[in-house]
Order: C-alpha cells, then structure tokens, then sequence
C-alpha cells in the first residue's frame, strides 16, 4: 500500500482539497527538498523552496506530492540481495524520531511493533526486494499508524542508521555490502535465512553540529555497550554547506529493553564532551529521557521548544534567525515598504533553504545581514519600522491574483490545447463519417473518468529540417500517438493509442521515443497495457535525425521483454500493417473490429517488393485473421471492444464479492444419456461459470478446444474444454496450440486452470501427420508438465489415450484433483479401435458377419462397462465421481488455500 500522491503542482493542489500534503523530491533524501502544506495558499512557494533546495542539491528538481500521515511512525526494514535473486531480512528499526523531516534517534528493532504488523511489513519488504531485483543492501521504508502502513521509499545502499543492526543481529553490514558487490551469494555468508531474533535493543543518537566554527575539544564517551562512530577530532572546522553530523553514539542492552538502551544512550551522551561548536546533544538527551519518544514523528516538535540554546547578540525590534545558515539572497533594501508574508530574505542550511518573511505590514529600517555571509541561530537579520495605513494598503495590493495565468502557463496551456479533439473539428469529423473513434476518445471510454494521465503531450514529429515549427505543432500533435497512464476499473494501467489522423498512425522518431518510455513505466510498476494499434507502421519522413535504417530502437524489444509479465492487450479498428501489427502481435490478446486488416506488410510494402498490387482491405481481413488465430476476439465495434478490454483485464484482479450461479442441476442433463451424440460444451461452461462471467478466446481457431475466462464464485479462472461437436472433440494441431498457450497465459498471471475433458484421443492420420503434429501435440505435454499454477480436471464424458492425458497436464496424477461426471468414460485408445486392434484374429475367424458384428459388439461393452467412471474411481486411476450439479463446489475446494504463483514468474508467452 502507498499514500495517494500525485504529479506537479496542479495534481498536489487537487490532493490539497482533501487535507494536507507532504511536498518531495523525486531525487531527494534526508529531509531536503521537503515541505509540508497546509492551505493552498501556501503551495506555490512550498514548491518553489522545495524545486531550489532539490536542484543544489541533488542536481535535479522534479517534484511530487503525498498525503500527509499524521501522527504516523517511520518504520524501516533492512534488506539484503545477491546476484542470484535471494533475498533476506535483517530485521526492522524505527527512525520516528525526526526534527525537520531528518533522523535523529534510531532503534533496532522497532519497539512496541505487534508481531502480525512486523510479519506483513517484513514479507512486503522482501516482496519488493526479490520485485526489483535487489542484489546488495537496501532499506525499504514505511509509515505506520496503528496496524495499517505504507510504503513511502527505498534506499539501495548503505544507511546512517546502519550501526543499531549491526548491533541486535552481529552482522557486519559494510562486510556484508562489499563482498556481496565481489559475487558473494547470502548463503555463502551465511545469510539465507534472516538471523535469529534481535539481541535486546540498539539505540543510536545522531550528534549534529548547530553552527559554524572550529572544535577545540572532542572527548568521546566509552564504556561497556557504548560505540561511538566518529572522524572527528579536536581542531576540525565544522560548516553550515552540508549536514554537520559529528558522530553516532550507539548503544546496545543484550538482553534489556528499549528504556534501558535508551538510558545507556543518555548517559553516554552527558559524557560527551564538545567545545568550540553548538551540538545537539541536550535535545537528545532530553528526547532519550521523554517515554516513548518513538510513538509519532511530531515527538521532537514537541520537546524542542523546551530546550534552550545559547545567548545571541540581539537588536531591538530585529527579526532574528530562525537557524544557523548562510545567506543566499536578500531580497529587500533599506526604507522598502514591505507587506504581511513579503519574502525579506533566503538562508541555506544543509542544503536546504528557509525563507524569513514580515510578520506585518512595516518598513525596512536596517539589513544585518549580507548575501554570503554565515549567521548564527538567533542572530539579527532585518529591523522593521511601522508604515502608515496607506502604505500598508499599497502592499497588500501588490498581493498576487491567484486567478492570474503567467505567460509561461498560457503557453503551456495553448500548446497542449492543440491537439485536443475540441480543436481539431475536422479531424475528429473524418474519423466519425467512418464509424471510428479519435484516439483520445477511446481512451477516454477506457479509463475510470478523469485518471488519465497523459505522458509526451507536447511531442511533435521529428521533421524541423522540412516544416516549419508551426506546422508541425498544428498539424502533428504528440506525433501521432496519445500515450498516458490511467485507471481501468479502479487498477493502474499504461494506456497508448496510435492517432491515425496524425500522418496514418505512424512510427515516428518521437513517437517510439514515446512508446518506449510507456513500455519503460509498466515495466518498472508492473502496469498491464492496452494498446489501440490503428496504423500504418514505420514512418520514413522523420529528417531530425542521424539515424540511417533505425533498427536501433528498442520499441519492440521492451514489448517482447513484458510477455509474460504484466498483460498485454492489443484493440485495433481499421488498418494495422508493418510496425503497429509487429507490436499487436506481442499481445496476449488482440481484440478486433469487422473493418479491421492486419499486416506484417502494408499495400505499399508489398508493391515496393514486387509481390502485387493489393487494396489494404484484402491483405489481412478477418476473414483470413480469425479462422488463423491472429485475432482472439472479434468485437461489432470500437465500443464493444473497450468493453471486452476492460473484462479481459478484470480476470487478473481480486476476486469478485458479488455473483451469481446458474441452476446447477441443468448441469446433469447437459451430456446426453446417448453416449455416441454430440452436445454444446459451451452450455456446460456457462452453466459452471458465474452468470455472465464467460470470456472465451479464439473462438474461430483450433475449435476442436475451447478457450475461457471465467469467474467461480467471484475467483477468475482459466478454462480449457474440450469441443465434442468438432470432431468429436478429437485434438488436431491448431486445437493443441491453442490450448498451450492459453495455459501459458493463465500460468504467467497466476490463473488457477480447470479442464473439461471429453475427447477421444488426439488425431492421427497421414493428413494430419503433415501438420507436424508429433512436435505440435507434445507442446500440451510440456506446458503442462511445468505448469505453476493449480489445475483441476473434470471428465465429462470421453477421456481416451494420450489426448485426455494432455488435457489434463499429463496424467490423472498431474492436477491437484482428477474426478469425472457419472458419464465419464476411461481408456487407453478408443474403445471400438481398442476392439478392432485387440481381437482382430478373433474377429476375423468368424465367417458370418452377423455373428461377428455381435461379437464385436459385446467387447465393446465389456470395455465401456470396465471403463466407466465409478471403476476408474474404484481402480484410484482418478480422485472421485461426483454429481455435475456439485461440481463448482468441489473445484473451489481443490483449490481452496492452494498457493498460487506471482504474475512475471513465466519469461514469457509464446505469440502463437
């Protein structure tokens, strides 16, 4: 779980509505580039001080926002990884002692912490930890309120706070680090396993300095459970440009509490003897001496207004420092009017800046203070005098309008106006007289209003050598593709759409520049993608480039590498060739309208190698990409195939709590009493299936194998079927490759599998045979074979010879329970070929043919009667015979409480 966030100053003003935020840096750490905001009002200079402080100093200013958690505790867990993917656990600390969003005090491990909230922060750790492939120290961090938490950041490498592990688990965490970077795995370390339970508790102080100047003593305390981590000695000059730590004071009580390593901490510190600096060493001796002075964050507020510092010189009237810093800018002069609020001046303190402002309406007397120049905490900075009433109306004029759009916003916003639907009238008007969407319309339907987020907005096509700017940013906005993240049904998605009234839906320069860094996020966040592939593939007018063939971008590459890992959704409506089809094809599901053609080649390619002049309509119709298997569901329209985007993507969330269950007693007369007639298993899927709850895929390739999503009681499920009504459900090699990959697909994102099978076997024959069945066929045996996730098998009513055993994962032994319908019927072949092939010397010696054809028929009543259900069930070949009507019942409780794999475990999966 993570706090609601959002990106830029718009997005953290709509999250300021509900309550206040937490202002951050993107690149930041130890409490720089942070500020917390209250009222609206204060947001744009919140932003302001926070994008100056990230940019010195950490050379890069991109913010966001965060609701603020108040009240909350700052939980961390220390991790550790190696080369291999193994990861463990060094137990957790608490760094809830905090002044100005910086550590002061740390414990290990975390008191008071309930051992079912340490489990479940822990397992999210590791979680996240084996996720981002962590292979050396890392601390993943969290905000606790009671037994709820979040996850807020992650810090790969070695922390301040490292020591107070080090002391509860013996592990020498800089070792530990280095040797892991020289190859070394956790076992070989002896890490495999997460070290025993914490030795009684750790306790560190961080000894800051408070000012400027040059130490003339530094005595450090020692004794039994006292460590002291230092580089400091006496003579040392201590500044105010970076963080003035000093040293860490750590204590460790085997076998106490976390009051008695406190105390130890405390006395330690009044041990500690510092001249020539201010330190901080009375506020945290006061903090250790408060009790549980880790129960929130806002601890240290509270006690710091009770110690006292040092006297400074003071001048009457003077605004003073409210901390020791350099001054970075004044922003006054002497006789200046100023306003209530009106920034006076700027100091930098540990790369951080404070703004000193009026507290009222007045007029600058004195500056104390130069641009350059160190001041001590409490020190005089600015002398104001009061100012008529006239001249205080004056200031509080000059008040910006928060109405007021600055020049540089109005360009923004006129720029990303461009290529809204509103201001393209004639564009959107020719999609329409089609019976087609715009790009940003479809998305529009897809996502959860309002959660779109678009990415690369302002992007234009890469062709400045031969159009002017303005041409280009009217006529190709975001170069032909709308890319974004939004929202499908409450779960984050990347969502991207080729715009086909941008130069035909093209592959540009900057349109794969786009498509990469989209593929790039739902790598990284693990975001299913939905992909509207209308277009007509490579572009070769881009001229803003080096490049000569381009077949250095990585497009299709980062699409190939998400098989397998998040799902991939392809919808196209119209023509789709070359690059865009290339990309479709990646999908695990292509959904398709009735206008649609797909190619790996457009008309013009085509023409171009000499092979015909074709229409685009007749290169890859539906007609051709269906019966195929290109095309996994055909949808009327672009509507209906938003719908069947959003379904499709419904079976990898959580189960759903409200359903309803067709009558299950119309289950027992779905297969006929007449054992040699066909039936519509279609019916028995629906009639299994919550109501409504069916997706089936490929309907119109390999139809001797049915494809489903399903919903049991609110659980997605994969569903394989057999097709009596198609050869009589015998296997050919489209059916075979159909039902492979569709396990491939439920395996990759954790899909538990239920197979109804009914097939006499797979089919044989010379015709066949030129289909390369044999490698065709044994693809069912592998996939089965290394399947993760739970599958279940029904016989509904055939299961004969090495096709049954296919469907089933290789054996009546391979799912986690086997059990037929009392109609269900075992053999090692089909039974009268069984007969024919067994007694055929026996057969062949009766000369009458009606004597024979009663022969041949009472052995093949003895088979059926010796292949029934209920004797497969009493030779233990299967797990049980139960009544049709019982059947979702007992696939539930196969599957109750089975483990199910994470999605990304499958490398991928295959396109065919």
């Amino acid at each position: 779980p993570v706090l609601e966030g959002a990106d830029g100053p718009n997005g953290a003003r709509e999250l300021l509505a509900d309550g206040p935020v937490m202002v951050k840096a993107v690149g930041g750490g130890g409490g720089r580039g942070m500020r917390v905001v209250r009222r609206a009002e204060e947001l744009d200079e919140a932003w302001e001080r926070c994008r100056s402080e990230a940019r010195q100093g950490f050379g890069r200013d991109e913010l966001y926002a965060e609701r603020l958690l108040e009240g909350a505790r700052h939980i961390e867990v220390q991790v550790v990884g190696d080369a291999t993917g193994a990861v463990t656990h060094l137990w957790d600390r608490d760094c809830s002692a905090q002044r100005r969003h910086q550590k002061l005090i740390e414990i290990a491990p975390a008191p008071e912490l309930p051992d079912a909230v340490r489990e479940k922060v822990l397992d999210h750790a590791l979680r996240l930890a084996r996720a981002a492939r962590c292979s050396s120290l890392v601390t993943f961090e969290f905000l606790l309120r009671g037994a709820e938490f979040w996850f807020i950041e992650a810090n790969p490498r070695l922390q301040v706070e490292h020591t107070v592990t080090e002391e509860v688990t013996g592990v020498d965490l800089v070792e530990v680090q280095l040797r892991v970077a020289a190859g070394a795995t956790l076992a070989e370390l002896g890490l495999a396993q997460p070290p025993a339970r914490p030795r009684g508790f750790a306790v560190q102080a961080r000894v800051y300095g408070e000012g400027a100047g040059r130490i003339t003593r530094f005595d450090v305390p020692t004794g039994p459970g006292v460590r002291v981590d230092t580089a400091i000695r006496a003579g040392a000059e201590v500044g105010l440009r970076y963080d003035p730590l000093l040293a860490k004071v750590i204590a460790h009580v085997p076998h106490g509490g976390v009051e008695a390593a406190g105390a130890r901490a405390r006395r330690a510190l009044g041990e500690f003897g510092v001249e020539g600096v201010r330190t901080g060493i009375p506020l945290l001796r006061e903090l250790l001496a408060r009790p549980r002075f880790w129960a929130h964050t806002g601890v240290v507020g509270e006690v710091a207004g009770t110690v006292v510092g040092p006297e400074v010189p003071s001048v009457e009237g003077a605004l003073l420092a409210p901390l020791s810093g350099t001054v970075v800018s004044v922003d006054v002069s002497p006789g200046e009017p100023v306003r209530p609020g009106q920034q006076l001046l700027v100091l930098e303190a540990m790369k951080m800046e404070h703004v000193v402002r009026a507290p009222g309406s007045g007029a600058v007397r004195a500056l104390h203070a130069r641009v350059g120049e160190t001041v001590g905490e409490g020190s005089p900075l600015v002398t104001l005098d009061e100012v008529s009433g006239a001249d205080a109306g004056a200031a509080a004029e000059e008040r910006a309008d928060p109405d007021a759009v600055r020049p540089d916003l109005a360009e923004m916003i006129e720029r990303h106006a461009v290529g809204l639907d509103e201001n393209r009238p004639e564009a959107v008007a020719g999609r329409h007289a089609l019976g087609r969407r715009t790009a940003r319309e479809n998305i529009e339907d897809l996502c959860d209003p309002g959660t779109f987020t678009e990415f690369g907005a302002l992007a234009i096509a890469a062709q400045r050598r031969r159009r002017s700017l303005e041409d280009l940013i009217r006529s190709t906005p975001a170069d032909g593709m709308v890319t974004g993240t939004g929202r499908v049904d409450g779960r984050p998605c990347v969502v991207m759409s080729y715009d086909y009234t941008v130069l035909a839906g093209t592959q540009g320069l900057q349109n794969h520049r786009k498509t990469d860094r989209m593929l790039e996020l739902a790598e990284e966040r693990g975001l299913p993608v939905v992909l509207f592939a209308e277009g007509g593939g490579g572009r070769p007018g881009d001229t803003d480039t080096t490049s000569v063939a381009g077949l250095d971008v990585s497009t299709f590459q980062r699409m190939g590498r998400l098989s397998g890992s998040v799902p991939l959704v392809g919808i196209v409506s119209g023509r789709c060739f070359a690059g865009n089809a290339a990309l479709l094809g990646c999908c695990d599901v292509v959904i398709a309208t009735p206008d649609a053609t797909i190619g790996m080649g457009g008309p013009a390619m085509i023409e171009g190698g000499g092979l015909g002049v074709f229409r685009p309509e007749e290169v890859g119709p539906l007609s051709v990409q269906v019966p195929n298997g290109v095309v996994d569901v055909v949808a009327a329209d672009e509507p209906e195939a938003v719908r069947v985007a959003r379904r499709y993507l419904s079976y990898f969330q959580d189960r759903q709590g409200s359903w309803e269950a067709p009558d299950q007693r119309l289950l027992r007369h779905v297969v006929p009493e007449n054992r040699r007639r066909a039936y519509d298993m279609r019916a028995a899927v629906a009639g299994l299936a919550d109501t409504g709850s069916v997706l089936e895929l490929r309907p119109g390739f390999g139809v001797g194998v049915l494809t489903c999503l399903v919903r049991v009681e609110g659980r997605p499920l994969g569903l394989l079927a057999s097709n009596p009504a198609h050869l009589g459900g015998a296997i050919d090699r489209d059916a075979a490759d159909k039902a492979a990959r569709f396990l491939q697909l439920c395996d990759a994102f954790g899909l538990p599998v239920v197979s109804l099978c009914d097939t006499p076997g797979f089919m044989v024959g010379p015709d066949a045979e030129r289909t390369a069945t044999v490698r065709h066929f044994a693809r069912l045996f592998v996939t089965g074979a290394n399947l993760r996730v739970p599958l279940v098998s029904l016989v509904l009513r055939k299961a004969y010879g090495l096709g049954a055993m296919a469907m089933m994962g290789g054996s009546t032994r391979a799912p986690l329970a086997t059990a037929a319908w009392p109609s269900g019927e075992f053999g090692g072949m089909g039974l009268e070929g069984a007969v024919r092939l067994g007694y055929r010397k026996e057969l062949a010696a009766i000369e009458d043919p009606a004597e024979r054809a009663r022969a041949f028929e009472e052995r093949v009543a003895e088979l059926y009667e010796r292949g029934k259900a209920v004797n497969a069930a009493a030779a233990l070949e299967i797990d049980a015979v139960i009544d049709p009507a019982g059947s979702r019942g007992w696939i539930l409780a196969a599957l109750e409480r089975c483990p199910v794999p994470r999605p990304g475990h499958r490398p991928f999966i295959d396109t065919w």
